[in-house]
Protein backbone atom coordinates (compact mmCIF):
# COMPACT_ATOMS: atom_id res chain seq x y z
CA UNK A 1 0.00 0.00 0.00
CA UNK A 2 2.76 2.46 0.92
CA UNK A 3 4.70 1.58 -2.22
CA UNK A 4 1.61 2.22 -4.35
CA UNK A 5 1.17 5.65 -2.75
CA UNK A 6 4.83 6.47 -3.33
CA UNK A 7 4.57 5.50 -7.00
CA UNK A 8 1.38 7.52 -7.47
CA UNK A 9 2.77 10.62 -5.76
CA UNK A 10 4.07 12.41 -8.85
CA UNK A 11 4.35 15.91 -7.39
CA UNK A 12 7.94 17.09 -7.41
CA UNK A 13 9.55 19.25 -4.75
CA UNK A 14 9.37 22.97 -5.35
CA UNK A 15 12.85 24.06 -6.47
CA UNK A 16 12.36 27.54 -7.92
CA UNK A 17 13.47 30.23 -5.47
CA UNK A 18 10.98 32.70 -6.94
CA UNK A 19 8.09 30.25 -6.46
CA UNK A 20 9.23 29.47 -2.91
CA UNK A 21 9.21 33.19 -2.08
CA UNK A 22 5.83 33.55 -3.79
CA UNK A 23 4.48 30.69 -1.69
CA UNK A 24 5.74 32.37 1.49
CA UNK A 25 4.23 35.69 0.41
CA UNK A 26 0.86 34.02 -0.27
CA UNK A 27 0.92 32.49 3.22
CA UNK A 28 1.51 36.00 4.60
CA UNK A 29 -1.42 37.35 2.55
CA UNK A 30 -3.70 34.59 3.87
CA UNK A 31 -2.54 35.28 7.43
CA UNK A 32 -3.14 39.03 7.18
CA UNK A 33 -6.50 38.59 5.45
CA UNK A 34 -7.72 36.11 8.08
CA UNK A 35 -6.44 38.31 10.90
CA UNK A 36 -8.21 41.30 9.39
CA UNK A 37 -11.47 39.39 9.17
CA UNK A 38 -11.19 38.18 12.77
CA UNK A 39 -10.46 41.69 14.05
CA UNK A 40 -13.36 43.06 11.97
CA UNK A 41 -15.77 40.39 13.24
CA UNK A 42 -14.80 40.47 16.92
CA UNK A 43 -13.63 44.08 17.25
CA UNK A 44 -11.67 42.86 20.26
CA UNK A 45 -7.97 43.49 20.74
CA UNK A 46 -7.89 40.80 23.44
CA UNK A 47 -9.02 38.16 20.94
CA UNK A 48 -6.55 39.51 18.39
CA UNK A 49 -3.63 39.33 20.84
CA UNK A 50 -4.61 35.83 21.96
CA UNK A 51 -4.87 34.72 18.34
CA UNK A 52 -1.43 36.16 17.57
CA UNK A 53 0.01 34.33 20.60
CA UNK A 54 -1.52 31.05 19.43
CA UNK A 55 -0.16 31.49 15.91
CA UNK A 56 3.30 32.54 17.14
CA UNK A 57 3.62 29.78 19.72
CA UNK A 58 2.41 27.07 17.35
CA UNK A 59 4.97 28.22 14.75
CA UNK A 60 7.72 28.10 17.40
CA UNK A 61 6.61 24.63 18.51
CA UNK A 62 6.69 23.42 14.91
CA UNK A 63 10.20 24.89 14.49
CA UNK A 64 11.29 23.19 17.71
CA UNK A 65 9.90 19.78 16.71
CA UNK A 66 11.18 19.73 13.14
CA UNK A 67 14.37 21.79 13.23
CA UNK A 68 15.84 22.17 16.71
CA UNK A 69 15.50 18.49 17.65
CA UNK A 70 16.84 17.32 14.29
CA UNK A 71 19.76 19.78 14.10
CA UNK A 72 20.85 20.08 17.74
CA UNK A 73 19.48 17.18 19.80
CA UNK A 74 19.46 14.13 17.53
CA UNK A 75 20.95 14.76 14.05
CA UNK A 76 20.35 11.15 13.00
CA UNK A 77 16.59 11.34 13.28
CA UNK A 78 14.24 12.77 10.63
CA UNK A 79 10.69 13.67 11.58
CA UNK A 80 7.82 13.17 9.17
CA UNK A 81 4.91 14.47 11.22
CA UNK A 82 3.76 15.51 14.66
CA UNK A 83 2.86 11.86 15.27
CA UNK A 84 6.42 10.89 14.36
CA UNK A 85 7.72 13.45 16.87
CA UNK A 86 5.45 12.10 19.62
CA UNK A 87 6.60 8.53 18.92
CA UNK A 88 10.21 9.71 19.09
CA UNK A 89 9.57 11.62 22.31
CA UNK A 90 7.86 8.71 24.09
CA UNK A 91 10.40 6.15 22.87
CA UNK A 92 13.23 8.34 24.26
CA UNK A 93 11.55 8.54 27.67
CA UNK A 94 11.44 4.74 27.87
CA UNK A 95 15.15 4.37 26.98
Amino acid sequence: MVQEFQRQNTMADLKSKRLIYLKGFLFLVILLFALGLIVFETRSWQITVLLLLVVWSSARLYYFMFYVIEKYVDPGYRFASIGSFLQYLFSKKQD
